[in-house]
This record gives C-alpha cells, structure tokens and sequence, in this order.
C-alpha cells in the first residue's frame, strides 16, 4: 500500500471511531464525538502508570494514538487521579450542555474501545482502574471480562 492508501485508511479508521460516538451518544456534531474521545483517553491515560498506558497506547490506531499521547507528562507516572478528576475536563468541556453527562460520554467510548482494541488489553486495562469506573464499560464486555 502507498503512503497516500495508508493516509486515506489512517483518515477513515479515525471518522469511524468518530461516527461510533456520534451514534452512542445520538450527536450530530462530529467536533463534540472528537472532544468526547479526546477526553476520555486522556482521563483514561491518566489513571493508568507509563507502562500500562504506553501499552495501552500502541493497540490505538494512528490518529487516535496522537489524540491520547498529546500532552502527556510521565513525571506523573505514579500519579492516580481520583475518580471525579477522571470526569473533570469532560465536565468542563461540556458544560454548556447541561444534557450531557460525563459518565454517559465515558461509557460511550469506553464501548467503543471494547469493539475495537483487543480483549485482553481490555480485560489488562479494566484491572487497574477503580470499580466506579469499570463498571461504565459495555455490560457484555463485563460478563466477558469476569468469566475470564
């Protein structure tokens, strides 16, 4: 494949992750699903230590990968933020639309990464977070992590 296959193919895997949040969450505005998945990644990178979110990173696809590593600080590797600074900048970010809740975005794109990154990663990633936010992944995703 050429560089510009590879380009087209990095641009529609990105619109497709895109377009799953905008359905998830009934959105029309794609900019809003970008800053939905943006923060959600982020958040979730956040609470994981740099091994664990560097392995993370590397199931993304490419131009999700750029949104999740963007500003990343891992002098804060030890850090582990408490679950309401996971929904803090999603809180902010949509705080003009008092409709939306953050934990429904969450839910949204934590579905999403269950569709599309591996199980095992899923199930590795799910481990370290606290209970209130792994009980916002996929119920199917839940049963499957369980019985594993």
């Amino acid at each position: 494949m050429d560089e510009h296959g590879i380009c087209a193919n990095t641009i529609k895997t990105a619109n497709e992750w895109l377009t799953f949040i905008m359905n998830e969450l009934g959105w029309e505005d794609k900019r809003k699903s970008y800053m939905a998945l943006y923060l959600v990644l982020q958040a979730l990178r956040d609470q994981l230590n740099t091994d664990d979110a560097a392995e993370f990173g590397v199931q993304l696809p490419m131009l999700i990968r750029v949104l999740y590593y963007e500003g990343w600080n891992t002098n804060l590797k030890n850090r582990r933020p408490k679950r309401k600074d996971f929904f803090l900048s999603i809180k902010e970010q949509f705080k003009d639309s008092k409709e939306i809740k953050p934990e429904t975005v969450a839910s949204a794109v934590f579905k999403l990464l269950s569709n599309r990154v591996s199980v095992g990663e899923i199930k590795d990633i799910r481990k370290l977070l606290p209970y209130e936010l792994r009980k916002l992944w996929p119920k199917e995703e839940l049963a499957r992590y369980q019985a594993a």
